[in-house]
């Protein structure tokens, strides 16, 4: 088989598994290109991340100039209704990388895998466009978010980075600083390629793993730190953050420092993300670092 017909290959199997997942979601998914859709867009984001009166998170232009370069703005639509969104610019050529600055979906349509959609499109386009890597980052408090992001999507955990953005005041933030994880998604990885498939590996060897715990939820639903020597730890997190930034913002700040300081120390140390599971726990090897 020739390298064309292998990459040929590797695309085609994308764009199945993307059209797949379109599919389940019931939505169509496109790559956008007028001005009218961008303002669909716009309207979109500023619906999920603003009150009313605020500035949205993207802008018109910004997106139509986006498009002009040929990076990637797609939107996801039930019918004629915008439903959903991503787009991404391109990094600097020798990385042959995209970096997927905003991704979100309407309040409607949660729970029916469109982001998951999004995404998968996203992954048979870079790889369309000979690259090899895409790359965003999420608030790593948020833990269905680590979730969707480590688990169904397979990606990377390669960096921490403290208040990335400064402090926003929007209504996912409200008013913290913006911790984010940065991962990367190898898009010709077979667990990425296994991930835009529905499948995903069974968990019990990383279950059997005797990590002990680093971090974890007190009574008080504050972060709890422990000492221990182990190489394998966890490191737990708060069932919802975001009602805790609303209810008891307080503890949210503990939380985000407590998180900075156990998680975001050990991946600036070396450290790896192994695995994430459903009742939001990380779990790290730190090597040689104990």
């Amino acid at each position: 088989m020739t390298d064309e017909t292998a990459q040929r290959s590797v695309h085609d199997d994308a764009e199945s598994a993307a059209n797949a997942a379109a599919a389940a979601a019931g939505v169509e998914i496109r790559i956008l290109s007028t001005v009218a859709e961008f303002g669909q867009v716009a309207a979109l984001f500023r619906s999920i991340w603003t009150a009313d009166g605020e500035r949205t998170p993207v802008n018109v232009e910004t997106l139509r100039a986006l498009s002009k370069s040929g990076s990637y703005v797609a939107g996801a639509f039930d019918g004629d209704e915008l439903v959903g969104a991503c787009f991404g610019f391109f990094a600097a050529p020798e990385r042959r990388a995209l970096h997927s600055h905003i991704a979100g979906v309407s309040q409607r349509m949660r729970g029916r895998n469109v982001g998951f959609a999004l995404k998968a499109h996203q992954r048979s386009w870079a790889i369309e466009e000979n690259l090899d890597e895409i790359s965003w980052t999420f608030d790593p408090l948020i833990s269905r978010n680590a979730y969707f992001n480590l688990v169904k999507l397979a990606a990377t955990p390669v960096a921490y980075h403290r208040n990335f953005y400064g402090q926003m005041s929007d209504a996912l933030n409200g008013g913290d600083d913006t911790d984010r994880m940065l991962v990367t998604w190898y898009v010709q990885d077979p667990r990425v390629a296994a991930a835009c498939r529905g499948e995903h590996p069974a968990s019990a060897e990383l279950d059997a793993l005797a990590a002990e715990p680093l971090l974890t939820v007190g009574d008080d639903l504050g972060p709890v730190r422990h000492d221990t020597a182990a190489r394998l730890v966890r490191v737990s997190l708060p069932r919802d953050i975001e009602h805790l930034r609303t209810t008891a913002p307080e503890h949210a700040t503990r939380w985000r420092h407590a998180l900075r300081e156990t998680l975001g120390d050990l991946l600036d140390e070396g450290a790896r993300v192994l695995a994430f599971d459903r009742s939001g726990t990380y779990t790290i090897d730190r090597g040689e670092l104990q």
